[in-house]
């Protein structure tokens, strides 16, 4: 299995950014048995759970992203996406998709999100 992220990029604060991934290597109806995550990691800190969706479609934010971020899945196929609004200079990190199920663990390469004016 084999995750690939899109998005991320360079943006104002109070600006907005949509992070996608898609899993390959594995077909849908089973990828619809995982969660779902997205974590990030900024330089010198350690990797945070930023949100996450299971298999119920129940999600779970980290409280910063609370009211500012989405976690969205799609109905068909793999694709699962991060909604970033109002962003601010604390939300610069690598951030990374991930999905997981019991012993399973997969994570994608990671996405810079620099936020500065």
């Amino acid at each position: 299995v084999q995750i690939g992220q899109t998005g991320g990029g360079l943006v104002q604060p109070g600006g907005s950014l949509k992070l996608s991934c898609a899993a390959s290597g594995i077909i849908p109806r089973v990828f619809k048995s995982y969660t779902a995550a997205w974590y990030r990691q900024a330089p010198g800190k350690q990797r945070e759970l930023v949100a996450s969706m299971d298999k119920d479609g129940t999600s779970l934010y980290g409280d910063f992203a609370k009211g500012r971020f989405t976690i969205s899945r799609a109905l068909v196929g793999t694709m699962v996406t991060l909604q970033m609004d109002r962003l601010q200079s604390d939300d610069t990190a690598v951030y990374y998709c991930n999905i997981n199920k019991e012993s399973d663990d997969y994570w994608g390469q990671g996405t810079q999100v620099t936020v500065t004016s």
